[in-house]
């Protein structure tokens, strides 16, 4: 006969990740920086490794939102870390991640006694009843979230040894990278007119009414991959730019096309590669405003040297 009572030690876990709570504390707390999804896939990818060093497996792994609303759509990212994504249509009263969490993590509760700990990546109040539940049942309940924006009521229900630091689950570089775009917002930006359409990869650099950012400073590439990725680029910029002037590429279509040249990586490790050539200074990622929805563009260092020998090679 099956036994259905709790496991004696929590072996393995269950995660539940409100994906628009944790979207919009980095769009708002760190004013709208390129690339939000990658910063939230990292953030799940680092919390999945660092239950595996406590010896929890998640057998179970979900992220909520309402992803049609998102700028870009990061469910591509999600499915090849084995997280399932459930759209939900938000209201102006109650956000809809919510309830359907807290329904999927009461039906993970009572159809599945092996898993022992339920993880939230969220802080919202909302929650509390949640959490006291699962506690009832025995289970341990983790929560991951951003203290700024998680509520005080919930970690004292919760308590400070199950509470994880989600500033503590971003690398060290993107949160240094995301802490200094919060200290340089300035005061007042100039508005910039909306483009009639987001341009098709490779397509040239619109005029833009704001300063240009920085690139960050020049240093040697990694490795072979950074040098091959930024190789692709300035391959693709000459191949576009043979009957006009081409200054950027549109990340999202060459990141396809990087999926063709490095089919052995996986989706992270080439995007790890490109924010690998924006740490070393030889491109930076821009946003520009589009018809429907905000797209991001790279852009390339002409004073980077590695960027000067590849672009005076294939000239």
């Amino acid at each position: 006969m099956l036994n259905r009572a709790a496991p004696e030690g929590p072996s393995y876990a269950a995660v539940f990740v409100d994906f628009e709570n944790v979207y919009y504390f980095l769009k708002n707390h760190f004013h709208d920086p390129p690339d939000l999804n990658d910063y939230v896939l990292a953030l799940v990818r680092k919390l999945r490794d660092d239950l595996a060093a406590r010896g929890l497996d998640c057998l179970v792994l979900n992220a909520y939102a309402d992803f049609e609303r998102l700028a870009t759509a990061p469910q591509g990212g999600l499915y090849l870390m084995g997280v399932s994504t459930r759209n939900v249509l938000g209201t102006h009263h109650k956000n809809a991640a919510d309830m359907q969490l807290c329904i999927d993590a009461m039906e993970v509760l009572y159809t599945r006694p092996d898993i022992g700990t339920f993880v939230l990546v969220a802080g919202d109040r909302d929650y509390i009843p949640l959490l006291q539940h699962l506690r009832r049942q025995a289970r341990q309940v983790l929560v991951a979230g951003f203290r700024e924006a998680t509520s005080g009521d919930l970690l004292q229900n919760l308590g400070p040894q199950h509470f994880l630091d989600a500033r503590e689950l971003l690398p060290p570089a993107t949160l240094a990278l995301l802490e200094a775009r919060r200290r340089a917002r300035p005061a007042a930006p100039e508005a910039v007119a909306p483009a009639p359409a987001a341009p098709a990869a490779g397509a040239p650099a619109a005029p833009d009414a704001e300063a240009a950012p920085a690139f960050d400073p020049v240093r040697s590439l990694a490795g072979p991959d950074e040098l091959s990725c930024l190789a692709f680029m300035v391959a693709e910029l000459l191949r576009l730019g043979q009957h006009r002037p081409v200054h950027e590429l549109w990340l999202t279509p060459f990141l396809r096309r990087l999926t063709d040249e490095f089919p052995a990586l996986p989706e992270y490790e080439r995007r790890d590669l490109i924010n690998g050539l924006r740490t070393a200074g030889a491109l930076r990622i821009e946003k520009r405003e589009g018809e429907q929805h905000p797209f991001s563009v790279i852009v390339l260092n002409p004073e980077h040297p590695d960027v000067q020998a590849l672009a005076a090679a294939g000239a």
